[in-house]
């Protein structure tokens, strides 16, 4: 019943002294990150579309997968702003298993958090010198943020993440826009707390430092499925969830109201290929009404080379070793599908 202290790691910016972002990549993601402050904003009714494994497992083939997605981007660029998933922490309900390339930079080796924090920034960097597509991640550890803090152009705060005050208070000081999911209760009262409070200012610690943040007006509103006590999964992508949704974002008054869709998860009771009709089925909610149509920014989809998952060891390339996700020719599709449906 001990904790030891293993070694002193980097602080954020000498990693980022050691491993500095190109000029190139610096414009890419000016110019991204002001696309879609605009959709939020509502300056731009272009449809996010945030793709990508459900955790970036391997450096080649993410970026194989990245490449892929860059095409498919190119062709729907008048409707669609694609937002690569490269979430590189795993949430573990139970603490075990594989917790994502920051632990582990190979998922047959041990844990190097070093080398972790090394690769997560090379790899994020790669995709956006490869593609000029900047990349998502998930905020697992609020301390490990700035380690990416000049890269990433979205960020989501995860369902078991949402009520920490912790995550709240860095997502109100973060440069970039942030997804605050429901949590597995499905409670919405809880994800509107977390998107009132990283919409405001406040002051906190953070790594040792009294800071104050300015509020980040681009926090908003993930709908992920729940869980009922009995541990049943329950949806709320459907139109009486995302009208419920809209509904108390105007009671509430919050800055620059939004939806994001996440496709898979408890939405889909993590029947990977559940998402394809989920998908489609907000697009017609969508269409329905114009305040949901309005609200509803983008979808959140889990999709890699291959389809389903697998185990560590059976070393599939391109299949993801946590969450089944959508393979690549259903994704390419799905794509097309959605940009043919939007108006």
């Amino acid at each position: 019943m001990s904790m030891t202290f293993k070694r002193k790691l980097p602080i954020p910016q000498e990693i980022k002294e050691m491993y500095p972002l190109s000029d190139t990549v610096k414009t890419v993601k000016a110019q991204r990150d002001k696309e879609i402050a605009e959709v939020f904003s509502g300056k731009s009714d272009k449809f996010l579309l945030i793709i990508g494994p459900c955790s970036a497992d391997n450096e080649d083939s993410v970026l194989d997968y990245a490449c892929r997605l860059a095409k498919a981007a190119e062709k729907v660029k008048d409707k669609i702003l694609v937002i690569p998933r490269v979430y590189t922490g795993k949430p573990r309900t139970n603490g075990m298993g594989y917790k994502g390339m920051l632990h582990q930079p190979d998922p047959t080796k041990g844990e190097d958090m070093l080398e972790g924090i090394i690769k997560i920034r090379e790899l994020h960097t790669r995709v956006i010198e490869e593609t000029h597509l900047t990349t998502a991640d998930e905020m697992l550890y609020p301390e490990n943020y700035r380690y990416l803090s000049d890269i990433l152009s979205y960020v989501a705060i995860g369902a078991r993440s949402v009520e920490d005050q912790h995550h709240r208070l860095v997502a109100s000081g973060m440069e970039c826009a942030v997804g605050m999911k429901n949590p597995t209760s499905g409670t919405l009262s809880v994800m509107f707390n977390s998107i009132q409070a990283a919409q405001a200012a406040h002051t906190f610690i953070y790594r040792g430092w009294e800071v104050s943040s300015d509020g980040n007006p681009f926090a908003h509103a993930i709908l992920r499925g729940a869980q009922n006590k009995h541990g049943q999964t329950i949806p709320n992508y459907h139109f009486e969830d995302l009208k419920l949704c809209c509904d108390l974002y105007l009671e509430k008054g919050l800055k620059n109201p939004a939806i994001i869709v996440d496709t898979n998860h408890s939405n889909s009771g993590k029947q990977y290929l559940e998402q394809i009709r989920i998908a489609k089925e907000v697009l017609h909610s969508m269409r329905h009404s114009p305040e949901v149509g309005k609200m509803v920014k983008g979808l959140m989809i889990e999709s890699y080379i291959e389809d389903g998952c697998q185990k560590i060891e059976e070393g599939v390339y391109g299949k993801s070793i946590t969450d089944p996700c959508l393979g690549w020719e259903k994704s390419e599709k799905l794509i097309y599908e959605i940009a043919d449906m939007l108006y």
